[in-house]
């Protein structure tokens, strides 16, 4: 018998406190010192952290958070804070329901220490990122687990892995989508965020990893946990539901960072070859490793991405909507949440 209430921990990535070089500079601190982010070893971590990136990319990467930013700050947080507030809506009062970032505030360890004094019965950690990844979801769990053991008392802890293929959240897209004429584009893309192919190779227990060109194309339980292997399958699920045909669709992968090969193919080669050699002009986008408006979507797809399509001689680029805070997105969360745990929710 529960007798405290159940806690709701929602975790996104973070964002920095503020469009600022200083306050970006703290935030790509410590997201990039992150073990499962940049999974070096911890000398060649800290020497490429705190001696390159941080130092030589905050400043521009101050600049694109300052055409991101909005009169209600960033965009990630604030949709994150408006899903929590019409969680908390819908939910009776025997849950509590809280909104932490991974990096920077509020914080993981200030949110968990909130719903331990609330003496809560249960905790279910609910990362926005629908496809599992060690440097994402397997990074908040860690944390979790970091948190937790320092108590004397640890409540039940669920946390939710993935939802890549969860019809609820699918359908979400799915209606974003029915917004665009589909047949007006001479291609579409599903655009995830990318991880080098050193972490798809180590995150494999089954020798199946990178074997062939279509290893991802076909989730089993070989590659159950592969990230790439999910993101194909949000794509799929996607596509099935619009009746899409396969060649008027790409998967691809874009934020590649550093010399190394990343998951393939990447999305600025793809939107090249689109423009040069199939003389396309017209593309729509998704984005949905990505649950809410941020850097990747906004300014990466909708700006960067669309002024190089037009140097390459295409025209428009137009970007499927993230769920941010539609209704619906906030049912799915619940439904999601009634399939990956104990907790049911009316």
């Amino acid at each position: 018998m529960n007798f405290g209430k159940t806690g709701i921990l929602i975790v996104n990535l973070g964002t920095p406190d503020a469009p600022t070089r200083g306050a970006v500079y703290k935030y790509l601190k410590e997201f990039l010192l992150d073990r499962r982010v940049i999974d070096y070893n911890w000398l060649a971590r800290n020497l490429l952290v705190r001696g390159i990136i941080a130092p030589f990319r905050s400043g521009s990467s101050a600049k694109l958070y300052k055409e991101l930013w909005t009169e209600n700050g960033s965009p990630l947080k604030y949709y994150g804070e408006r899903l929590v507030e019409e969680l908390d809506k819908k939910l009776d009062d025997s849950f509590i329901v809280r909104l932490a970032m991974r990096y920077q505030s509020p914080s993981m360890e200030s949110q968990i220490e909130y719903l331990m004094k609330e003496r809560v019965s249960k905790i279910i950690v609910f990362p926005l990122f629908p496809q599992y990844a060690s440097a994402t979801t397997g990074s908040v769990h860690d944390e979790v687990m970091r948190i937790v053991r320092k108590q004397e008392i640890i409540p039940s802890i669920e946390m939710i892995n993935s939802y890549y293929d969860h019809p609820a959240m699918v359908n979400v897209f799915v209606e974003n989508a029915k917004g665009f004429d589909l047949d007006s584009y001479d291609h579409i893309l599903f655009s995830f965020h990318g991880l080098p192919e050193r972490q798809l190779g180590k995150a494999d227990t089954s020798n199946h990893c990178l074997k062939g060109k279509d290893c991802c194309k076909t989730i089993s339980i070989k590659n159950q946990h592969c990230y790439s292997a999910q993101c194909y399958g949000t794509a799929y699920a996607i596509a099935e539901k619009l009746n899409l045909p396969k060649d008027k669709y790409t998967i691809t992968f874009q934020s590649r960072l550093g010399p190394e090969e990343w998951a393939k193919p990447y999305t600025v080669k793809v939107l090249e070859d689109l423009a040069k050699k199939e003389k396309a002009k017209r593309l729509l986008v998704f984005c949905p490793a990505f649950v809410a408006d941020c850097l990747e979507t906004t300014i990466e797809i909708g700006v960067e991405y669309q002024e190089e399509f037009e140097e390459w001689g295409g025209e428009k680029i137009d970007l499927v909507p993230s769920l941010n805070d539609k209704e619906e997105w906030i049912d799915a969360v619940i439904s999601i949440i009634n399939d990956n745990s104990t907790a049911q929710i009316h």
